[in-house]
């Protein structure tokens, strides 16, 4: 996949700044995307946008189709009569999970009952369509979702063993008492997508495209999961006997376990690798570039006995990567993914890559802990080009706070090499706009840097910190934090390295 040479920006909805405790598809993204068209920009990366549960991780959502509820933004409904709204009080700055699910999914409700009760005709068919047309999945998500409440929030392998096996006499009961709940989580699955639609209708007419994020696995608490327990190593209750993860790396001494169950891959591939092909089809739909998380789990993944405690104890298992990527090149042509090749990387994870001609990645705070020959230092990327370069990514530490808590070889490497591309900065808060500047100069033909990095803030801005259960994913903007004096720095930089 040929990309131009360009620049963009990751900001996650939910970082947004906004009155409601949380980033909405509102007016205030309008701002940010106007901000990146008049500095230049090109692209707008964004984190899964799933339903979030236990943790509020985007990488652990209740479906692998849904939108996250909590981003939709009540003004219209509001201005629509269908519920009274009112400043909620919630601090900037920070997402507070917990005061956020007890205010949103009320006010959402209340919305509903108001929707019912006076949208006018041309609105209740919107609806009906969109519910008829995307049946194939959100019958059994909002069906799900609606036994989730029903049974205080509990993991389905946790319901009574008729709904954990779907028995048909069980779901046709739960269809009929919960039908207003069922009702319920499809309108607010409306109202997500035509909020989204909107606003990717929007920047595509400021020329901009929206970089998403697909997870490789999906949650064990997954309506998939639940809808299509044959497509995933479970014992007889429902529980995984294997879980994903990645082994000791760089980010933690015990490994990633992740905790989602992992795919039978030999059933998936009999039914012609259509799940992956469905997921494609509805990112497509959201994004116009698609990052794959834990690419390298399409050759091989990192297999771990769910009985383990950690991913110290588990085993590479080869995946059939190469026969799914030939199965989505018959069915989309060169689909534009973009490949997270971060971790432990093989050859024959590499060829797969090319083979199929997927873009991979550089994070620059990598560059600077050995020698010249470090893959990610600017001069060792490839000639052709097709990385994508980012300073860090939503599991780094901004770039201040990786420099600040960096070795003194690292600190003075950086400045050694920063030089040699006739590049410096005074001051530690010079630093992050020194390593955006060396990525934009580089052949990398798609440059990306978290908006935490223009701001130079240090790690109380971090975004996530691997293995923590708790406490990630609640950095926000605050209002008027991101200026157009920023954007026009963005702009000269961008302009002097041909990414403009």
């Amino acid at each position: 996949m040929e990309l131009p040479r360009a620049y963009g920006l990751l900001l996650h909805p939910t970082s947004l700044p906004g009155p409601f405790g949380i980033g909405v598809l509102g007016p205030e993204a309008r701002v940010f995307l106007r901000l990146l068209q008049e500095a230049g920009g090109r692209y707008w990366q964004v984190l899964p946008l799933g339903p979030t549960g236990y943790g509020d991780s985007p990488y652990q959502s209740f479906s692998a189709f849904a939108g996250n509820p909590y981003l939709i933004d009540l003004r219209p409904l509001a201005e629509a009569g269908y519920l009274r709204l009112s400043d909620p009080g919630f601090p900037q700055g920070r997402v507070d999970y917990g005061r956020l699910y007890a205010w949103k999914w009320p006010a959402l409700r209340e919305g509903f009952r108001g929707f019912r009760e006076r949208a006018p005709k041309g609105e209740r068919e919107d609806f009906q369509a969109f519910w008829e047309r995307e049946a194939w999945w959100l019958r059994d998500y909002a069906l799900f979702m609606a036994l989730k409440a029903h049974h205080g929030g509990l993991p389905w392998n946790q319901w009574p063993l008729p709904l954990r096996l779907r028995e048909e006499k069980a779901l046709k009961e739960a269809e009929a008492v919960l039908a207003e709940e069922v009702a319920f989580h499809a309108w607010t699955q409306w109202l997500f997508f035509r909020q989204w639609g909107t606003l990717r209708r929007e920047a595509e007419a400021l020329g901009l495209q929206v970089v998403g994020d697909m997870p490789i696995f999906v949650a064990e608490d997954s309506a998939e999961v639940w809808a299509h327990p044959e497509g995933f190593h479970l014992d007889g209750e429902g529980r995984p006997t294997v879980v994903a993860g990645v082994p000791p790396d760089y980010f933690s001494e015990t490994g990633q376990r992740w905790g989602n169950p992992l795919y039978r891959w030999e059933v998936l591939e009999k039914e012609g690798f259509s799940f992956w092909i469905d997921r494609l089809r509805k990112a497509l739909e959201l994004f116009h570039l698609v990052r794959i998380d834990h690419f390298r789990g399409f050759e091989a993944y990192w297999e771990i006995p769910a009985s383990c405690p950690t991913a110290v104890e588990g085993r590479w298992v080869k995946a059939p990567g190469e026969r799914l990527f030939k199965r989505i090149q018959e069915v989309f042509g060169k689909v534009p993914i973009l490949a997270e090749d971060l971790g432990v990387i093989t050859p024959e994870v590499e060829a797969l890559r090319d083979r199929f001609e997927l873009p991979g990645m550089k994070v620059l705070q990598f560059a600077f802990d050995g020698g010249r020959e470090n893959p990610f230092l600017p001069h060792n990327y490839p000639e052709h080009g097709r990385v994508v370069v980012y300073t860090g990514t939503h599991d780094n530490d901004t770039t201040l706070g990786w420099y600040r808590t960096a070795t003194p070889h690292e600190r003075a490497f950086l400045e050694r090499y920063l030089s040699e591309w006739g590049i410096g900065f005074r001051g530690e808060g010079e630093v992050p706009w020194a390593l955006m500047r060396l990525g934009m100069a580089s052949v990398a033909r798609l440059a990306i840097y978290p908006v935490q990095d223009v701001l130079a803030l240090g790690s109380e801005a971090r975004m996530n910190y691997p293995g923590r259960p708790s406490g990630n994913w609640a950095w926000r903007l605050r209002p008027g934090e991101l200026t157009p004096e920023h954007g026009e720095r963005l702009l000269r930089m961008a302009e002097a390295t041909g990414r403009a």
